[in-house]
C-alpha cells in the first residue's frame, strides 16, 4: 500500500488544467456505446472508474478506441449489445455498476456486474426496486453486488425516489430508454441532470426540471461528438488549498458549471471565499468557465437541506476548510456520507482528531470548529478517493509532515492529483 507525504506549502499559485468531468464521461461513453454511429469524446476522464465503464462497454461488444483524453466509440445502437463472454467488472465505480444495470435489464441476455470489495459493500436495492417494477429480473445478495440480471421487456414507470440520487435517476432513465410510454422519475431535491442533459445531444428529448426527469421510449440515439468539461469536484481540492494558504492564487481553466454541480461554490461562498469566473460559455448543453480563487478569511456556514445532494462528494474538503474557519460550521442530512466508497463521516472525524481539529461527529453530519492549528499525522484513506485528496490538502497547511496511507487509490478519479499539486505550491 502507496504512503505519500505532505509537508506544508508556503503559497499556491498558477494555472490548473484538471481531468475531464468523471460524472459527464461516464454518461458519454453509455449513450455512444448505444448510439447508432460513431462518437469522438473530447477531454474525456482518465480516472480508473471511467477505464471500468470502458471495459464492461467493450466485453459488450462496443468498439473504442482511446488516446490520452480522446476516444472514439463505434456505436452498436440501442438493440446490438453483445451478451458478455465473462462477468462485467465496475471495479470501485458505483456509477459504472448503477447506470450500466439500467440498460442491461432491457437486454435479450444475461450478464454479471460485479466490482471490488469496497463496491459490493454499497446499497444497490435503491436501483433494484425501481428497475424491478419496471419488469426487470435481477438477481442479488441481499441488494449487493454481485448482480445477475436477466434481460427482459421493461415498461414505463413513474417513480417518487426516495432519495435524490442522480445514479439512481438516471438507471431508470437510461432503462426506459427500452420502455414503451414515459418513464418519469421524481425526487425530493435535485441531483445532478448530465443524462438528461446529454440525451438531447444524441437526439433524444429528455424532460428535465428541478423536481426530477423524463423519458420516452422506446428511443434510438444517434451518434455525435461530446467535449467533456474539466471536473468541478477535482477543482474542489484546489479552491479549498488556494483559499486556506495565504499570499496564494490560482486559476482552474475550463470547468463544469452545471446548475446541479456548483453546491460545492456556493457553500464556499457563504464562508466567504474569494472565487470568481471569467471566460463563461455552454458547449454540448453543460456550462463552463475559469476559475480564479484567492486566500480568503473563511468564517462559519450550515449547509444542510436541498445543497447536499449537489455538494455529496466535497464535503470532505469542506471540512478541511471548515476547521479554518472562524466559528462552528454545521453539516446536516448528509447520512449518505456513510455508504459511499468509505463511511466517510467517521473517515473525516477520525482523521480530523489525529490533525487535532475541534469536530464533532453526528448520525447525519458534522460539527466542525475554528480556526484551529492542524498538526501533521498519519492518515488512514480508508481507500477512499476523497479522503485520501482531502487529507493531502490538510497536510499543506498543518504544522509538520502529513502521511497519507493507501495514497494509490487517488487514481480511482484523479490520476495525476499529486503531480498537479506539486506543480503550484511553493515551499
Amino acid at each position: 500500500m502507496a504512503e505519500k507525504t505532505l509537508s506544508p506549502s508556503r503559497f499556491l499559485s498558477g494555472t490548473v488544467s484538471l481531468p475531464g468531468d468523471k460524472s459527464i464521461s461516464h454518461r458519454a461513453l453509455l449513450l455512444a456505446g448505444i448510439a447508432s454511429g460513431e462518437s469522438c469524446i473530447s477531454g474525456i476522464s482518465t480516472s480508473e472508474d471511467v477505464l471500468s465503464t470502458i471495459s464492461c462497454l467493450r466485453k459488450l461488444g462496443v468498439k473504442i478506441k482511446r488516446s490520452k483524453t480522446d476516444v472514439v466509440v463505434q456505436g452498436v445502437g440501442r438493440e446490438g449489445l453483445k451478451q458478455p463472454r465473462s462477468k462485467l467488472d465496475a471495479g470501485n465505480s458505483g456509477t459504472t455498476m448503477r447506470l450500466l444495470t439500467g440498460i442491461l435489464s432491457a437486454q435479450t441476455f444475461i450478464s454479471t456486474i460485479d466490482g471490488d470489495e469496497s463496491l459490493r459493500k454499497r446499497p444497490m436495492r435503491r436501483i433494484i426496486d425501481p428497475l424491478e417494477q419496471m419488469g426487470a429480473q435481477i438477481e442479488n445478495n441481499n441488494y449487493r453486488a454481485p448482480l445477475k440480471i436477466i434481460g427482459r421487456p421493461l415498461r414505463a414507470i413513474d417513480y417518487a425516489s426516495p432519495i435524490a440520487s442522480a445514479q439512481v435517476k438516471s438507471a431508470i432513465i437510461l432503462a426506459g430508454l427500452y420502455a414503451r410510454g414515459i418513464t418519469r422519475v421524481t425526487e425530493r431535491s435535485a441531483s445532478r441532470d448530465h443524462t438528461e442533459r446529454m440525451l438531447g445531444e444524441f437526439g433524444v428529448k429528455a424532460q428535465y426540471s428541478m423536481g426530477g426527469a423524463g423519458v420516452k421510449g422506446p428511443a434510438d440515439l444517434q451518434a455525435c461528438d461530446i467535449d467533456i468539461p474539466r471536473d468541478i469536484s477535482a477543482a474542489a481540492f484546489f479552491l479549498v488549498a488556494a483559499c486556506l494558504l495565504p499570499d496564494s492564487e490560482i486559476e482552474i481553466t475550463n470547468v463544469g458549471t452545471n446548475p446541479t454541480r456548483i453546491g460545492v461554490l456556493d457553500a464556499l461562498s457563504s464562508m466567504g471565499a474569494r472565487i470568481k469566473k471569467s471566460r463563461e460559455k455552454v458547449i454540448n448543453n453543460e456550462p463552463r468557465t475559469d476559475l480564479i480563487a484567492k486566500s480568503s478569511s473563511l468564517h462559519q456556514t450550515t449547509l444542510q437541506g436541498s445543497i447536499i445532494s449537489n455538494i455529496i462528494d466535497e464535503i470532505p474538503i469542506l471540512s478541511i476548510a471548515a476547521t479554518q474557519a472562524e466559528g462552528t460550521t454545521i453539516i446536516r442530512d448528509a447520512q449518505e456520507l456513510r455508504v459511499k466508497e468509505s463511511d466517510r463521516i467517521k473517515a473525516i472525524v477520525s482523521n480530523l482528531k489525529k490533525m487535532n481539529a475541534n469536530v464533532k461527529e453526528s448520525k447525519d453530519g458534522l460539527l466542525i470548529t475554528g480556526p484551529t492549528p492542524l498538526t501533521g499525522a498519519t492518515i488512514d484513506s480508508y481507500g477512499d478517493h476523497r479522503i485520501a485528496m482531502s487529507f493531502a490538502i490538510a497536510g499543506l497547511i498543518a504544522d509538520g509532515k502529513t502521511v497519507i496511507k493507501g495514497a494509490e487509490c487517488v487514481d480511482i478519479s484523479f490520476p495525476g492529483f499529486f503531480d498537479i499539486l506539486d506543480e503550484i505550491r511553493n515551499d
